[in-house]
């Protein structure tokens, strides 16, 4: 695509972000039509599993027209090291979430709490994304500052998990 215009780059980029959201618009109204047709069926578990299935679809659609963003983006060291700072902020967001889910359940309001699981839950797609953006990174402070954003979000998911098995396991006997 180099001997494509930047700002062409950019419109197919955003034709493709309008392409995933009429599709994911269509999927869910699709969604919406059969929960209507059979709203009791609509009620159990297993539509409820269909549409975090669903949703998780969705968001991986969207996954595709970003990874073609940050690759324009790439070729520009400004708005890249711009970028690559967001990131860096937006994993600093994952450890907090977990402090916030394993020691503030009880401090503070409960969609606070909601927020952080849901942020939490949403790690595995924002380090597939902060990844995919080291992959591209062409200039050495943005490769830097997206390898901090890629090891702090790491390390805080795999904690996550670690904390979420311990607490399945139920306590210990020491």
């Amino acid at each position: 695509m180099d001997s494509i215009s930047w700002r062409t780059q950019l419109r197919l980029v955003a034709l493709g972000y309008a392409v995933v959201l009429v599709v994911a618009a269509a999927l869910l109204f699709g969604r919406h039509l059969q929960e209507l047709r059979y709203p009791v069926d609509a009620a159990g578990g297993m539509w409820a599993f269909g549409d975090a299935m669903l949703w998780i679809f969705i968001a991986c659609l969207f996954m595709v027209p970003t990874a073609f963003l940050v690759w324009v983006m790439a070729k520009s060291e400004s708005i890249y090291k711009t970028y690559s700072q967001l990131l860096l902020g937006l994993s600093l967001s994952a450890p907090i979430s977990l402090g916030v889910v394993t020691l503030g359940q009880n401090y503070l309001a409960q969609s606070v709490g909601a927020f952080c699981l849901v942020r939490l839950g949403l790690s595995p797609f924002i380090l597939l994304g902060i990844g995919v953006s080291r992959l591209v990174a062409r200039f050495d402070r943005a490769k830097q500052l997206v390898s901090y954003a890629l090891l702090i979000e790491g390390l805080t998911l795999a904690s996550a998990v670690a904390v979420f098995i311990h607490s399945w396991s139920g306590p210990s006997n020491h």
